[in-house]
């Protein structure tokens, strides 16, 4: 159809000729067929020449626009007596060429096979010869490969299927088993997503509102549709509708297909966390029957939004997950490698969602994946949906909203007509990322004290602590392994361990190699900073406490063989000795000649130490003073003005952040030659910062006031605290 452009302007001067252009349009373009006499008050006889008068002359143009006859939606060949004449009222149309075929990496196997069968028909073509039982032989190889393939398939082969480009979309279903289909648009507050397909179609005479994602069959439809993640525009168009059916009565399918809800800046600012809370509010109040389809994968609330159903129905190789397994593994195991491991634990399968209850049922795929067959996938999910309608037309409308409460509040862990405990008592863990150093060194006190305090090398109470914390060990290194990904080399290991033909004998080479392999690749990953920290601190305390407990099994060791060796008139003396060094505390004087017994007993315990292989270093006296009351306030006193003092010296020199990273180091390894030099520099930090001249000045105060006997107590008891 052609399109007539008028162009009419004004030649002429004069207030009359200015009124009658201000009547007409420039640029009008009017339909050949729709013109009238008069355009505008101008009756269109009087543009011909002879009367029309010179001061009002007009300048007409003509432009011809082409229009292609039967534009879009509809066709040039429609059939007049079409049965189905609503189908072209969609968008959807047949694509122009067939889409290409994708070969997934599992199903590299069944490639080779086919190329063989090619390659054989071929030389059977083109030479003539009987080649059927070949050919036959390879079909039915092909035949049981696809089948054992398909019938043991892991959670990331599903995916990969219900990800398949080639798999049919929400509308492929729906025009494969719809008699009727209308295509419904737009949310009436903003613009129609095509992410999210709504319609009404009628199944074996009874009519249904369809609401599904739609995804696209090739890049310019995925880029159309958005990937099928939908806006919150998206969302509230299917909530008009299911609002819709519930007026009308309409029984309402819906179809999950979709990564999640299209989580973009413009989505946020737009309410995508409402819209979708209004959907899942919404979907347990409707009143009628609600079947939901899992097609391909759903993902997350933006899957949930449109599947608060009374029948949750899943394709054979289709998945639904709160997170994908991608975002699971780069999350847990800090790589996207991981995947396969992430999808085997979260349970994404439409075979561990009935085992669980979630799904209602599961829908048979043909195999190959439902694009090897896509009719024959739609005719399942059509009978699917009759069964599922016959069960749920039966119910009135308390029944159904009753049967959809309850199959949620199943999922949850709820049990009807069994009484809910009020209040449950958690044990909550402390988080060990948060362990401060300073906990580890009062755990690291105690437990030296416990040990030195023990009376024999088998102490029950040292037994227990360390026991406790050898299993506390073994727990966090389990963990660890878990979670550097280590379990299956460890699990493989020991398989190999255990095939060993001779158990009891020392790993072989390869063994050996793959043991010092996988702790080499322990020992790295647990070494970087900032990570796996409650364990450093749990193996840096049972080092310590082994350490301490071999000293203390020594000394007792010692101690006893030094007693055999002892005979029993030296230990005559060492009681004499004693006996003079209480009479020496006591301050009680000692005559000469239990000075001479007393010197005489040192020289023949010295002898006796020597025999035992034992050096002796020297002796020294030992005092056991009291401080006297009166001064135990003021050391205290001096203690803590010792302390204030370092820390102003800290402050002073900037060194806390020294401090930290050194303590940090310490949990790492306490014997590494960073720790050295930290120590070293923030001793001289602190050295350089502190003002020792008053407190020296008191110190020295403290030392005149007692007697030269309690000069070495007080140096001891002085500044204990600050050794570190």
């Amino acid at each position: 159809m052609a399109t007539l452009s008028l162009t009419v302007g004004n030649c002429g001067r004069g207030r009359n000729s200015e009124d009658l252009t201000s009547e007409f349009v420039p640029n009008l373009s009017l339909g050949s067929v729709f013109l009238t006499k008069r355009l505008y008050g101008l009756n269109l006889k009087d543009l011909d020449g002879p009367k029309l008068r010179a001061r009002k002359k007009f300048r007409v143009g003509a432009e011809i626009k082409k229009w292609k006859k039967h534009d879009y939606p509809w066709p040039g060949d429609i059939d007049p007596n079409t049965k189905t004449p609503l189908k072209y009222l969609s968008f959807f149309k047949p694509l122009d060429e067939k889409p290409k075929p994708v070969t997934l990496a599992f199903e590299k196997p069944l490639v080779d096979l086919e190329k063989q069968l090619i390659e054989v028909r071929r030389m059977a073509e083109d030479t003539g010869l009987d080649f059927t039982d070949q050919i036959n032989a390879l079909e039915a190889k092909y035949q049981q490969a696809l089948k054992d393939l398909y019938t043991h398939l892991t959670p990331i082969q599903r995916l990969q299927i219900a990800r398949h480009p080639n798999r049919p979309t929400v509308l492929d279903h729906i025009l494969n088993m719809t008699e009727k289909w209308v295509e419904l648009h737009g949310d009436r507050a903003g613009y129609d997503d095509p992410a999210m397909i709504t319609g009404i179609g009628s199944i074996e005479g009874r009519s249904y509102i369809f609401i599904g994602h739609q995804k696209g069959r090739n890049t310019k439809e995925n880029i159309m549709r958005n990937f099928a993640m939908p806006t919150p525009h998206g969302y509230r168009k299917a909530l008009r509708m299911m609002k819709y059916a519930d007026h009308h009565g309409f029984p309402i399918v819906t179809f999950v297909d979709t990564p999640g809800a299209f989580a973009d800046l413009r989505s946020e600012e737009l309410g995508q966390g409402e819209a979708i809370a209004h959907n899942l509010r919404t979907m347990f109040g409707l009143k009628v029957p609600i079947i939901t389809i899992v097609t391909g994968e759903g993902g997350s609330g933006g899957a949930l939004a449109i599947g608060c159903a009374n029948k949750l129905l899943m394709l054979e190789n289709s998945a639904f997950y709160v997170a994908s397994p991608e975002a699971c593994a780069a999350i847990l195991w800090k790589s996207s490698q991981a995947a396969p491991k992430a999808a085997e634990k979260l349970r994404i399968t439409a075979q561990e969602h009935y085992r669980l209850k979630i799904a209602d049922g599961i829908i048979p795929e043909p195999l190959g994946g439902a694009h090897a067959d896509p009719f024959w996938a739609s005719q399942q999910i059509k009978h699917a949906i009759v069964e599922a309608m016959a069960e749920l037309g039966r119910m009135n409308t308390e029944q159904l909203l009753h049967h959809r409460m309850l199959k949620f509040r199943s999922i949850g862990g709820f049990q009807e007509g069994i009484q809910v405990e009020p209040e449950r008592k958690r044990k909550m863990k402390p988080s060990e990322a948060n362990t401060r150093p300073a906990d580890l060194e009062s755990e690291l006190a105690n437990l030296r004290k416990k040990i030195l305090e023990a009376k024999g090398p088998s102490d029950p109470v040292t037994t227990q602590v360390l026991e406790k914390l050898q299993e506390d060990l073994d727990t966090e290194i389990t963990k660890a392994f878990i979670a550097m990904g280590l379990q299956d080399k460890i699990e493989s290991l020991k398989l190999e361990l255990q095939s060993s033909p001779i158990p009891d004998q020392p790993l072989n080479k390869s063994l050996q190699e793959k043991a010092n392999k996988i702790m080499q690749e322990f020992k790295q990953k647990l070494s970087q900073p900032g990570a796996y920290l409650g364990l450093k601190q749990k193996l840096h305390t049972v080092e310590m406490a082994s350490r301490l407990i071999k000293l203390k099994n020594k000394s007792e060791k010692l101690k006893t063989e030094v007693n055999q060796k002892i005979p029993t008139t030296v230990k005559a003396k060492l009681e004499l000795l004693n006996a003079a060094s209480k009479k020496l505390s006591s301050g009680e004087p000692l005559d000469t000649n239990l000075m001479e017994e007393v010197e005489k007993a040192k020289k023949e315990l010295e002898y006796v130490l020597k025999s035992a292989n034992l050096e002796v270093v020297g002796t020294r006296k030992r005092t056991n003073v009291a401080v006297p009351p009166e001064l135990v306030k003021d050391i205290a006193k001096v203690n803590e003005e010792i302390n204030e003092e370092i820390q102003r010296a800290v402050t002073r020199s900037g060194l806390s952040e020294k401090i930290e990273e050194l303590k940090l180091e310490i949990v790492k390894d306490s014997s590494s030659e960073k720790v050295k030099e930290l120590e070293t520099e923030v001793r001289e930090g602190i050295a350089s910062a502190l003002s020792v001249t008053p407190l020296k000045e008191k110190v020295e105060g403290l030392r005149e006031k007692l007697a030269p006997a309690y000069k070495d107590d007080i140096e001891s008891k002085v500044g204990a605290e600050n050794g570190r």
